[in-house]
């Protein structure tokens, strides 16, 4: 072919770049999102792996020991471990039909609660006394007051130990049960400053220092530690429970007709009293007593 009053290289160019370009675009395309062609294929995502489960708590148990204090009391100590948890009762007298006519827990411990009952223990002052109000089951008996000393029971049956309004109880806590009892005796792990002032910690037999004295403790895992002696002072028992590992306590009843401990070695076994000299027999809190107190169930 000729062509006219122009060479034909242009032309030839033209239709070289044309031709080069059909070759490309006879490339089939890759697809939207595919991974180019150089790339490796991606491996598999690893299977999720199941959490692991929590570890089944420790079997219930009292350890009971005991504690010399520097004047010489000894005082009974029993620390409750593993799968455990606390109910309060109330007594036929205190708080007697205002608790009674509303609660299911009573004077006695009943034959359900006989079967996983690993503990028992006295509770605190008569409500007249004005040191502390009072909860069970959801119905407040006495009111509770802030800053007073506190036990506190979830309605898993799970307890707290601290002042009522500062720390305890913790947020969103069910509350079920509450006995309040004059300000903490143990906080921060150590005897709270009015401790040694034996005056401010309830009227004793007889007017002295040294009577039947009860408390009871909070350790840093969640273990209530109950403290207990026929002659003994509250310092003496803030130390005890320190000893034992509390970061909080409170004092519980005084004076030699209502401190009792009561303890078995597996749940629903028989009961031996364990506070030496204590009035009151151990099978007390089964057949019925007057005044509040709280059971120590194993599950």
């Amino acid at each position: 072919m000729r062509c006219a009053r122009m060479p034909c290289w242009p032309v030839l160019i033209v239709l070289l770049v044309a031709a080069c370009s059909s070759a490309v675009s006879a490339e089939p395309p890759e697809a939207v999102g595919q991974s180019p062609r150089s790339q490796a294929p991606a491996s598999p995502s690893p299977t999720p792996q199941a959490s692991p489960s929590p570890p089944p708590p420790a079997p219930p148990a009292v350890t009971v020991s005991s504690f010399r204090a520097a004047d010489g009391t000894r005082i009974t100590l029993a620390r409750f471990s593993g799968a455990v948890t606390y109910q309060l009762h109330s007594g036929s007298s205190d708080p007697g039909s205002r608790a009674l006519d509303v609660v299911q827990a009573g004077p006695s411990v009943p034959p359900w609660e006989h079967q996983m009952l690993l503990a028992a223990f006295n509770g605190g002052f008569l409500l007249s006394a004005g040191d502390g109000g009072y909860e069970e089951e959801g119905h407040v008996i006495a009111p509770l007051r802030p800053g007073l000393a506190s036990l506190v029971i979830d309605t898993a049956g799970h307890a707290q130990l601290g002042a009522w309004g500062d720390g305890v109880p913790s947020l969103g806590t069910p509350v079920y049960s509450v006995r309040q009892n004059l300000s903490l005796l143990v906080t921060g792990g150590r005897p709270s400053s009015s401790a040694s002032d034996w005056t401010v910690w309830g009227a004793t037999l007889g007017g002295g220092e040294f009577v039947a004295r009860s408390a009871l403790g909070q350790t840093a895992s969640g273990d209530l530690v109950y403290a207990g002696s026929m002659s003994t002072s509250p310092a003496d028992l803030a130390a005890a429970l320190v000893s034992a590992g509390a970061v909080s306590g409170m004092e519980l009843d005084i004076n030699p007709e209502w401190v009792q401990l009561d303890v078995s070695s597996q749940p629903g076994g028989p009961l031996a009293a364990e506070i030496p000299g204590q009035n009151r027999p151990a099978d007390q809190y089964l057949v019925g007593w007057t005044r509040d107190f709280i059971t120590v169930l194993g599950y």
